[in-house]
Parts: C-alpha cells; structure tokens; sequence
C-alpha cells in the first residue's frame, strides 16, 4: 500500500473499507498498511472470512494489538455486512462516527458534518483546495 495515500483510497471495495477503519481504531496507519495486503490476500470478501476461523484472523491481525478485538468485530461486521443497505454505515457492528464519516466521503461523495478524524479533514482540505 503506498505511503501517500489513506487506507481508504487503497482498498477494492466497501467492505474492505470496513475492515481497514476496523484495522485502524486505536493503531496508526502505517501499523495498518503493512498488514492488510496479507489480510485481503487471505480474506478477500465478507463470505471468505465467514467461511474461516477467528483463530486465524487473530494471528494475522496480531501485529496490530487487540487481535481478539479486532477479529471479533471484523467477523460480526462482516456477518451484518451481508445484509446491509448501504445507507447509514454505523449499522455495521464495530462502525461508528470516523467509520460512517469515511464512508460518506469516499462512497457516497457527502462532507458529513463536525468531521473529527484529523486524516479525513487533511483529506477533505486538499480536495477542497485541488478543486478550487
């Protein structure tokens, strides 16, 4: 994954955009970057992660800290994933305001209000500023 560039711009789907912002809670982004190619090598999509063990999410999510955590809340966001409408991505289990405010901008092309995310804002300046 290149260094310039968010998790967010790098990844080849919205689920797998899930699982970064999953990734991401309480780790920096480099931590991130080095570990998730392994993980979308090995789990693609929501159904191959479903169709695995958490024992092995776990090993492969361990360099970033909170191994259990982390899978626990990959597997379960996967599971609502299945089902969701895309609208509202706080519906998601483990998705709260920084991942729903990504999702908004990267996917559906809206600039959520009182973004908190230092990395979003950076983000949404440079667009903003590009586009001027």
């Amino acid at each position: 994954m290149r260094d310039d560039l968010m998790v967010q711009q790098q990844v080849e789907s919205v689920w797998q955009h899930m699982v970064g912002v999953i990734c991401l809670n309480q780790t920096n982004r480099k931590q991130v970057k080095r570990v998730l190619p392994e993980f979308f090598d090995r789990w693609p999509t929501p159904e191959s992660v479903l169709r695995s063990r958490i024992i092995d999410l776990e090993e492969v999510l361990a360099p970033l800290g909170m191994r259990h955590i982390r899978s626990k809340r990959i597997y379960k966001m996967s599971i609502d994933f299945l089902n969701w409408n895309g609208d509202d991505a706080t519906e998601l289990y483990g998705i709260g305001k920084y991942g729903s405010d990504s999702y908004r901008i990267f996917y559906k092309r809206e600039i959520p209000e009182n973004v908190g995310d230092h990395e979003l804002k950076r983000y949404l300046t440079e667009e903003f500023n590009d586009a001027t």
